[in-house]
């Protein structure tokens, strides 16, 4: 009997396990890994080539890279690649469309596929897994959608990617009376697989959140409905809605940084490292986020906006490097002292690093009228976008990098109980839209076709005129009525709210679950943790359903890639695994793709499977 694997989830972060399989497997491997996923391998549902081009990457070309380099710390061997600009033949400085991006992704499969042993067999699912079952010590089975079908595995590994959430009793709530009234209410949702050809045209629309899930909604409904922009002018073709836009913030996000980094990088981490993280889980009381963490991260960041500063920009400094180093090391995270050290050293406030500021730039803000909002958001854009494309401003790029830096001591921290505030900051500030889309967002400002709620933004029912009505907190005397209220996020799963079933299944038979709802897993390989806080033997999760979840955006080349080191450690503990069990019985090596006439793989073993609980009924759900 040969040892297989199943793997849950064909996208990023499936076929980078999959290629850190193939760099650290040994040239005799005999294995059959399981490949399931409804949607093509390498990019999956989100990455798929089969969605709209004008849905673009929100990171430039040469920043995308799904290969390991020497900057990534890894106990697996380096094994170089080409980033997308370099595989495509792109110019680095431009964003991808997303099309172009799953193309670059299924090379990286087929590439991954092609270095493993000539021993391993490689098996597509095109389906979904509804279950997961089996004793720790033995063979697990994963239950497959369609009757009967079911994979036998010595290890799983889940890379399953975003998820679909049932909807929390605001958003029932929400929909009953769109029901009622015979209105539209589109809840949390991938914007790609919305279906946004309901939303009539020439009407107002209230839209709640200003992320990136409404930069591409934003788009669809505009050009996607035959307007096009030329130069700073947006033509419209009369088939758009009127879109009323806020959220919390009342602000997209920051556009990506529109230069290069030239000189010294700042040497991170320096405050919030592998030794301050030892020490946050050695704790033996809660660790709270606002206490004992964010002032490391606000003196880590600090840090390398200051050393960037000094270096690149000294007549804007009024002592030397060394000396305020020094001073700013000594001083405590938060405190008085160190803003006086910052204050002396910084004459122009405008050069300090204030991370509240940033993150919520309209706050406390009250103006006369929604015509003085618009002026006010436009403006807001408009200084943030030549900000970000101004090498003056080079501090804001170190920044970044520090930002990327936390974000790789923060994952070993798992669940910061935080309310999801770090990562919500995280992509206000690291992972916003190209430049060109809020230039298109002011053009479209412009045209009337978008309006600014602002900040604080708030949604109310009307049972008797049968309408949603929203405001924001900065003119509040403002309400806009609509017949059409869209969430323009993702969905935010937990394991009890998700759609997937799988997920679902592992947390009643008892996979732990943080506060927040990740699915809890070992930080040193992502084994999933159970009652007890055993891991489990035979099962794994990467990803952002999981305590471990790294950054959202695909890794920059030499930016150290958390997610590469954990796929590594993954892989490296399947094959530890692997090496223990009993040698199978030789077969002809040989590296395939089966598939039955339904382009599914069978097992192959002809064993029972082992006994399972009754599989749940099947509930509708897109991811794999």
């Amino acid at each position: 009997m040969r040892p297989a694997v199943v793997v849950v989830g064909a996208g990023p972060r499936g076929t980078g396990v999959l290629e850190r399989l193939a760099a650290n497997a040994p040239a005799d491997l005999e294995l059959d890994i399981h490949l399931v996923d409804p949607y093509p391998p390498g990019g999956g549902r989100i990455w798929r080539e089969e969605q709209s081009p004008l849905l673009w990457m929100n990171s430039m070309a040469e920043d995308v890279t799904m290969f390991t380099d020497d900057t990534v710390m890894l106990s697996g061997p380096v094994r170089p690649g080409p980033t997308l600009a370099e595989w495509a033949g792109l110019d680095g400085q431009t964003f991808p469309s997303r099309p172009q991006q799953g193309a670059y992704l299924r090379w990286v499969y087929e590439r991954a596929v092609t270095a493993l042993p000539a021993g391993v067999r490689v098996h597509e699912h095109r389906t979904r897994a509804l279950r997961v079952g089996g004793p720790r010590e033995g063979r697990q089975q994963v239950v497959l959608e369609g009757r009967g079908k079911h994979l036998l595995a010595d290890l799983v590994v889940l890379t399953i990617g975003h998820l679909d959430a049932e909807p929390d009793d605001e958003q029932r709530r929400l929909s009953a009376f769109a029901a009622r009234h015979g209105l539209l209410h589109l809840p949390p949702d991938f914007t790609a697989d919305s279906d946004l050809s309901v939303v009539p045209a020439a009407e107002p629309v209230i839209v709640r959140g200003f992320g990136l899930a409404f930069i591409d909604l934003m788009v669809l409904l505009t050009e996607g409905r035959g307007g096009r922009h030329e130069g700073d002018t947006y033509l419209p073709s009369g088939r758009e809605p009127v879109l009323y836009v806020g959220s919390r913030r009342g602000v997209p996000y920051h556009s990506k940084i529109g230069y290069p980094w030239e000189g010294e990088r700042p040497p991170l981490p320096r405050f919030l490292g592998p030794e301050q993280t030892r020490e946050l889980l050695r704790r033996s009381g809660p660790v709270d986020f606002r206490r004992d963490i964010w002032p490391l991260i606000d003196k880590e960041l600090g840090y390398a906006h200051y050393h960037r500063l000094f270096s690149a920009h000294p007549r804007r400094t009024a002592t030397d490097w060394p000396a305020f180093e020094e001073a700013y090391a000594a001083a405590a995270p938060g405190s008085a002292e160190l803003a006086a050290v910052v204050a002396s050293a910084v004459p122009d406030p405008a050069d300090r690093l204030d991370l509240d500021a940033l993150d919520n730039p309209l706050d406390q803000v009250s103006l006369p009228s929604a015509e003085a909002l618009q002026e006010r958001l436009s403006d807001h854009i408009t200084a943030g976008l030549a900000r970000r494309h101004d090498p003056a401003h080079s501090p804001d790029l170190a920044v970044f990098l520090g930002l990327l830096s936390v974000y790789g001591q923060l994952i070993r921290l798992g669940d910061l109980g935080d309310g999801g505030r770090w990562h919500g900051f995280f992509s206000h500030l690291a992972s916003g839209p190209p430049g060109p889309r809020l230039r298109r967002l002011l053009a479209l400002s412009r045209a009337g076709i978008v309006r600014f709620l602002g900040p604080g933004i708030t949604v109310e029912t009307d049972e008797r005129q049968g309408v949603f009505r929203a405001g924001g907190s900065a003119v509040p005397q403002e309400r806009t009525e609509a017949r059409v209220l869209i969430e323009a996020r993702l969905p935010d799963p937990t394991v009890e709210r998700t759609r997937s079933p799988l997920l679902k299944g592992l947390y009643a038979d008892g996979a732990l679950a943080t506060p927040s709802g990740l699915l809890r897993v070992d930080p040193e390989d992502g084994r999933i943790l159970e009652r007890g806080e055993r891991p489990h033997p035979r099962r794994f999760a990467l990803g952002p359903h999981t305590s471990a979840r790294a950054g959202g955006a695909f890794t920059r080349p030499r930016t150290g890639g958390p997610a590469f080191s954990q796929n590594d450690a993954t892989a490296r503990a399947v094959l530890g695994f692997l090496e223990d069990l009993p040698a199978p019985r030789q077969e002809r090596r040989v590296t395939s793709r089966t598939y039955d006439d339904q382009g599914l793989r069978m097992p192959l073993t002809s064993d029972p499977p082992p006994p399972l609980a009754a599989v749940p009924p099947q509930v509708p759900d897109p991811a794999p």
